[in-house]
C-alpha cells in the first residue's frame, strides 16, 4: 500500500480543485461532480468510518461492557458501571447520521447510473453496510432506508426500520456489490485508504462481512444464518493478513491519526503525564485471562505506566508477571471495600493499554481481520456449514492474530509471531473432542482476545454467543440492575425532534432500555 502522504496530497488537490478562478468554468453545472470530488468524498467516508469525529466513544463504552477497560471515574467511563451517559451513548449515532451517512448516500446518488464507475459505486455499498451494521447492532431498530436523504430528498425525520429488514437488505447489498465488482475497470486508487483501489480485496471484504452478518443470525434464524454463511464462504472470504481491511493512519495532521488511540492517550485515558494515576486501567478479568493462558500477546496489549511514559521502558514494564488488572465496577470510595487503605498512588501498580503498539497514533484501525474470519469459519465447521477442520481454522486464527503485530509499531515480526503462536497453541490446545458448547466457548473466548480492540464487534459477538462468560458488576444506581447491557438507548434529541418515528420504534422493538434485546439477540 502506498504511503498515506501520497493520498493526503491527492485529497488536498481534489478539495482545492474548485478554487480555480477561470471564468469559463462559471457556466458549468455546479451540481455536476467530477471524479476528484467523488474520490475525496469517499476518502472522507472511510476516515469517518474509522473513528474520526468520535464514534470511538462507543468503542470505549463497549470495551467497558466487555471488561477490557475499567476506571474509578463514573463520568468519563460510565460504561464500566452500566450508567447512562448521553455523551457516550450517542456519539456513534450523532456522527453516523449527519456526517458519514450523508456523504455515503450522496456518493451512491452520484454514482448509481454511471456504468464506468461500477467499482466506485459498489465499494460505497460495501462501506455503507460496514457503517450501518455497527449502528443497528448497538441500538436495534434505526433509520436505514431513509437515512442520509436530507440533502438528496429533504427527508429530515427518517422512519426507523426493523432490524430484520435492515439485515436482509445489508446482506443483499453485500451479495450484489461483491458480484458487480469488476477488476478490469478503474477504482478509487490512492483515494482508497483501505485497499488502495484493490477491487479483488474489496470483494473478499464483502464476503467476509457477509460471513460476520450471517453468523449474527444464529440465535434468531439458524436457517437464514446457514444460507448466508455458506454463500459467503463460496464467494471467497479473507485467506491471510494480506486481505484484512484496515485504515492506515499518520501521526499528523490530527484528522489522520488513529482517533481511538488519540482519545485514550488523552486526559480521559492513560495520559503519560499522569504517570500511572490516569483514569483508565485494564480490567482484572482480561488481565487474569491473559496471564492464566500465558498469552504471548500480553506485552503488545498492556504495560505498566513506565512503558507508556517512555517506550524504552517497554521490555521491563510489559513483563507478564508484573501485570495486574483493576477490578471493574468501583469508584474511588467503593474500591476501599475490596482493597483496604486504598490511595490514588496505588493506581500505578495496575496495567494500562500499551500506547506504543496498538494505541500508537499511527497504528491501523482494523475494520475486519483475517483472524476474526478464521474464528467464524471454525464455528461454521463446528456447525457443519463448511468443510475443513474447526481445529485448523482456530489455530489459523491464532497465527493470524499474532501475525498482525508486524503491522503495528513495536510489534513482533512475522517469524517471532509464528513461534509465539505455535507455543501458545501447544500450551492451550483446541478442545477437538469437547462438546459443542465447550468448543463454542473456546472459539469465542479466543474471539474476545483476538478481535480486541474492535470492541463494538466483540460486544455484538458476545451478545450472540454469551461467550466469554463474564461476571457483571452492580454499581449503585446502574441502569440494568447489575446485568451487562444488551443495547444502547436512543438519543435524547430523537425523542423530541423525531417523536413520531421514535415512538413507533419503541412500540415495535420494546422499551427504550439498555436491557431490551435487539432482534438478532433473541433467545
Amino acid at each position: 500500500m502506498k504511503h498515506i502522504s501520497i493520498k493526503i496530497a491527492f485529497l488536498a488537490v481534489a478539495l482545492l480543485a474548485g478554487c480555480d478562478s477561470n471564468f469559463e468554468e462559471l457556466n458549468k453545472n455546479p451540481n455536476a461532480y467530477t471524479e476528484p470530488v467523488i474520490n475525496s468524498l469517499f476518502s472522507s467516508v472511510a476516515l469517518r468510518a474509522a473513528g474520526v469525529s468520535a464514534p470511538q466513544h462507543n468503542n470505549k463504552e463497549a470495551g467497558c461492557f466487555m471488561q477490557y477497560y475499567t476506571s474509578l471515574n463514573a463520568v468519563q467511563w460510565a460504561g464500566d458501571k452500566y450508567l447512562f451517559s448521553d455523551n457516550y451513548n450517542g456519539r456513534l449515532w450523532r456522527v453516523t447520521y449527519p456526517e458519514t451517512m450523508k456523504e455515503t448516500v450522496q456518493l451512491l446518488h452520484l454514482l448509481q447510473d454511471d456504468p464506468e464507475m461500477v467499482n466506485q459505486y459498489n465499494i460505497v455499498r460495501i462501506m455503507k453496510v460496514y457503517i450501518m451494521h455497527r449502528v443497528t447492532d448497538m441500538y436495534g431498530d434505526v433509520p436505514y432506508f431513509e437515512a442520509g436523504l436530507g440533502y438528496i430528498s429533504g427527508v429530515y425525520k427518517p422512519k426507523y426500520d426493523r432490524q430484520s429488514e435492515i439485515y436482509a437488505d445489508m446482506l443483499k447489498e453485500l451479495d450484489e456489490a461483491a458480484v458487480a465488482l469488476d477488476p478490469s475497470k478503474p477504482s478509487y486508487g490512492p483515494a482508497d485508504f483501505v485497499y488502495d483501489g484493490d477491487v479483488v480485496k474489496w470483494k473478499r471484504f464483502a464476503y467476509s462481512m457477509m460471513l460476520r452478518l450471517g453468523m449474527r443470525l444464529t440465535k434468531v434464524d439458524a436457517a437464514m444464518a446457514e444460507t448466508w454463511v455458506k454463500k459467503a464462504i463460496a464467494g471467497g472470504v479473507m485467506q491471510s493478513n494480506d486481505d484484512l481491511a484496515r485504515m492506515i493512519h499518520e501521526a499528523s495532521p490530527r484528522s489522520l491519526v488513529n482517533w481511538s488511540a488519540d482519545q485514550i492517550r488523552g486526559a480521559e485515558g492513560v495520559n503519560p503525564a499522569a504517570e500511572g494515576r490516569g483514569l483508565l486501567k485494564m480490567n482484572k478479568t482480561f488481565i487474569d485471562h491473559l496471564k492464566e493462558t500465558d498469552d504471548p500477546r500480553m506485552p503488545f496489549l498492556v504495560t505498566l505506566w513506565e512503558g507508556n511514559v517512555n517506550v524504552a521502558n517497554l521490555p521491563e514494564s510489559t513483563e507478564p508477571e508484573r501485570q495486574k488488572g483493576l477490578p471493574g465496577g468501583y469508584d474511588n470510595n467503593s474500591i476501599r471495600t475490596i482493597i483496604p487503605n486504598w490511595d490514588s498512588d496505588m493506581l500505578r501498580e495496575y496495567s494500562e493499554p500499551n500506547i506504543h503498539t496498538f494505541l500508537d497514533l499511527t497504528s491501523p484501525d482494523i475494520f475486519q481481520s483475517c483472524a476474526e474470519v478464521k474464528l467464524l469459519l471454525a464455528e461454521a465447521a463446528l456447525r457443519g456449514w463448511t468443510t475443513g477442520s474447526s481445529r485448523e481454522y482456530y489455530e489459523d486464527a491464532v497465527r493470524c492474530s499474532l501475525g498482525e503485530q508486524e503491522l503495528f509499531p513495536n510489534g513482533m515480526g512475522r517469524d517471532a509471531a509464528l513461534v509465539a503462536a505455535n507455543g501458545y497453541l501447544a500450551a492451550n490446545p483446541y478442545l477437538e473432542n469437547g462438546t459443542f458448547d465447550e468448543q463454542m466457548e473456546q472459539i469465542h473466548t479466543q474471539f474476545w482476545v483476538t478481535v480486541f480492540p474492535n470492541n463494538l464487534e466483540v460486544y455484538a459477538n458476545w451478545r450472540r454467543t454469551d461467550y466469554p462468560k463474564l461476571i457483571p458488576t452492580n454499581y449503585p444506581g446502574n441502569e440494568t440492575g447489575g446485568v451487562i447491557p444488551r443495547r444502547l438507548v436512543y438519543l435524547v434529541e430523537e425523542k423530541t425532534l423525531n417523536t413520531e418515528n421514535y415512538e413507533a420504534a419503541i412500540a415495535a422493538q420494546g422499551p427504550d432500555l439498555m436491557l431490551t434485546s435487539v432482534w438478532w439477540d433473541k433467545e
